[in-house]
């Protein structure tokens, strides 16, 4: 029967690895909560929000965003 910690943790052998994200602020033994769209902490409120396609928004191997296109405006 699992209880409510086993799902935080899998044990392999001799190694414990953690299943859920731990809070950067908190540190270890607070575990960010997952959403659909974010992770948030329940203890102080830090939340990562999750990127949508980012395959898409950024170019591959160099680590920056792609340009944004220019959207030029009708002339008066």
């Amino acid at each position: 029967m699992m209880t409510n910690q086993s799902k935080f943790y899998k044990i392999e052998g001799d190694k414990m690895d953690r299943t859920h994200r731990t809070c950067p602020k908190c540190g270890d033994g607070f575990y960010l909560g997952e959403h659909y769209d974010r992770y948030v902490c329940g203890n102080c409120h830090y939340t990562i929000f999750k990127r949508k396609g980012a395959t898409a928004t950024r170019t591959k191997g160099t680590g920056k965003r792609t340009p944004r296109k220019r959207v030029r405006s009708a002339p008066n």
